[in-house]
């Protein structure tokens, strides 16, 4: 007992003091983690071969994530990125494969082992590319989809990759292990299974009943159990019901001879539109947090110091090696399809370097004798030290966004991927709150923006918008004109409001539109390009202030009401015929038509006003 307290305190006590040091710095957890193991590992000798055997234990932490990863995945948006995850995604993973394999074999090893390293180089990570992109308010630019779709596909790749390595070892006969793995049968130890034995045949029926069984229960059983744990009002037993699901489809898997991987991804999708995903994520989130946290720091405290500081040119001009190719592959595939200016630079940079889940193929290669135990060793560092200059690329990317900027190089707009009924063009004060309304009442928008700062500030805080001109006709066509329902002109350019509205007008005369104006010269020119909603910028406000004033002076809150009513539609009515007699280029002063009118239009109002109260104006 002692011996595990102690050990649990040095692992808890490195993470605890690591890990927020490399966030303050930017770095990111991972880093952090792997900085840990270092420490308590080669540097201090404070653990020893247990990491090993703790090792394994923490690969179900890789489980989780999946999981995780699964359950913000709607099959819906899998099928509507289906584009970008074969496309760019799997040609991304295809060609750095490939790619690295050539170098792998260029150095004269098997074809085996070098298809090995290129799978495990070919993966990105996934930990310090999102949590950057999110920080730095690059998520929702075209450049920051397309690595969150090269990313997914990633992550999804894992799983096929977890079942094809053993493959690789044709001439060691297999067997399947407590993890699920095929994996070679080096003893006599007896695993459990449901397909042992059986044919081909036996085999295909067992795994795809399985699959079904987890898609079933993840559609038709969750339901009812959450309501039966919900009935005990014990907390403790959603987080248990959480790890009961990811372990026992795991186990599930394990017995069919498919990784758990796969089964846990596969229910979180499945699990992605339930009622009870927020509660699974909050459950799960710690556990998986921990496990990770936890193999990492096992994978620092196992890298070879000596091997690196031996080796130190060789293996640096290999991880930079790895990224410059890499790089290289994303830029051609980021010019193929179309990414451009600052996004393509996004794009190549930020997925550059290897991954996390390397780690994970490393040491299950070795487990399965495809790589030997000398390059394993240096593969871990090769991707310990790409992972660790991440953060220079990205400060190479800001460098060059600057020098674009200065250049007075304007950014590229973004591709339009989304629609909805609902077009707001312009992000300022005002459309932020009509897009908060809307969104919140459930309703799908396309939001326009010219201003990257403004898109970039509106992402930081979880509102998505794409940047583009908003009175370019390509842009209103790829934001879905022809489909929407309702066009919002919020735009702060009063001259761009009515270009815009005028042209969205004669291309769609069934477009309600609702126009945002900053004047009554505004609003009447609004009118004539075909707005059929005008808000004034102050008259609402200026309404409610007016209310106030008059619930202070005398009026009861609901005389002050009436009265707001009756001038709110009064006004309206008058700004209406004020907008058929306002003559483009003529001063309002000199409309003799248009002062004459204004006038017996104000007698009106105040008349409207003191007939809904007998009393006259109060002193």
């Amino acid at each position: 007992m002692e011996g595990f307290l102690y050990q649990a305190s040095i692992y808890l006590l490195a993470a605890v003091i690591a890990v927020p040091i490399a966030a303050r710095l930017g770095l990111g957890s991972v880093l952090g983690y792997l900085t840990a193991g270092i420490l308590i590992g080669p540097v201090l000798g404070l653990v020893g071969s247990e990491t090993e055997s703790l090792q394994h234990f923490a690969e179900f932490g890789v489980v989780m994530m999946l999981f995780l990863i699964g359950l913000e995945l709607e099959p819906r948006a899998l099928w509507d990125m289906r584009h970008k995850l074969l496309g760019l995604g799997g040609l991304q993973v295809a060609l750095s494969t490939l790619a690295l394999m050539g170098v792998a074999m260029a150095y004269d090893q098997p074809w085996g082992v070098s298809l090995a390293i290129g799978l495990t180089l070919s993966l990105s990570s996934t930990a310090i590319v999102l949590q950057t992109l999110s920080e730095k308010g690059l998520m929702q630019t075209n450049g920051g989809r397309s690595v969150f779709s090269v990313l997914l596909t990633q992550d999804i790749a894992v799983i096929p990759i977890l079942a094809f390595l053993p493959l690789i070892a044709v001439t060691i006969p297999m067997k399947l292990t407590e993890n699920g793995a095929i994996v070679p049968a080096t003893d006599d130890h007896h695993a459990m299974s449901l397909v042992e034995g059986l044919p081909a045949w036996g085999v295909t029926l067992v795994t795809i009943g399985a699959i079904a069984a987890v898609i079933l229960a993840g559609i038709f059983l969750t339901r009812p159990v959450f309501r039966f744990i919900h009935a005990s009002r014990l907390r403790e037993m959603y987080t248990a019901l959480a790890l009961l699901i990811v372990v026992g489809i795991s186990f599930l898997m394990m017995l069919v001879g498919l990784s758990p991987a796969l089964g846990a991804f596969l229910a979180g999708v499945v699990l992605a539109s339930s009622e009870f995903r927020h509660e699974l994520e909050t459950d799960l989130e710690p556990f998986k947090g921990l496990l990770l946290g936890l193999f990492f720091i096992t994978v620092g405290s196992g890298i070879n110091f000596p091997l690196l500081f031996g080796n130190a040119p060789a293996i640096l001009s290999m991880a930079l090696l790895v990224i410059l190719l890499k790089g290289a592959i994303l830029w051609v595939l980021a010019i193929v399809f179309r990414i451009k200016g600052r996004d393509r630079w996004l794009f190549a940079l930020s997925l550059a370097q290897a991954g996390e889940f390397g780690f994970v193929l490393v040491s299950f290669s070795v487990g399965q004798g495809i790589l030997p135990t000398g390059i394993a060793e240096i593969l871990l560092l090769v991707i310990a030290l790409s992972m660790l200059i991440t953060p220079l690329l990205f400060i190479l990317y800001e460098a060059i966004s600057r020098r674009m900027a200065d250049g007075s190089a304007q950014y590229e707009p973004d591709e339009i991927d989304e629609e909805g009924p609902v077009i707001i063009a312009g992000i300022g004060r005002f459309g932020q709150i009509v897009n908060r309304l809307v969104q919140g009442s459930g309703f799908d928008t396309v939001v326009l923006d010219h201003d990257m700062e403004t898109i970039q500030l509106m992402r930081r805080f979880g509102i998505k918008g794409f940047l583009g001109d908003p009175t370019r006709p390509d842009i209103l066509m790829a934001a879905g004109i022809k489909d929407a329902r309702v066009l919002v002109v919020a735009l702060d350019d009063a001259e761009a409001a009515v270009k815009l509205t005028t042209y969205a007008r004669k291309l769609r005369p069934d477009l309600h539109i609702v126009a945002r104006a900053y004047d009554r010269t505004h609003t009447y020119r609004l009118y004539q390009a075909g707005a059929n909603d005008i808000v004034r910028e102050m008259f609402d406000s200026s309404l409610r202030a007016g209310r106030y004033v008059l619930e202070n002076v005398g009026l009861s809150e609901y005389e002050a009401a009436e009265a707001e009513r009756v001038f709110y539609h009064h006004d309206r009515d008058t700004v209406r015929q004020l907008a058929a007699l306002w003559k483009p280029g003529v001063k309002i002063e000199q409309n003799k038509e248009y002062v004459e009118r204004a006038k017996e239009l104000q007698r009106d109002l105040e008349t409207a006003l003191l007939s809904r109260d007998p009393e006259k104006k109060r002193a």
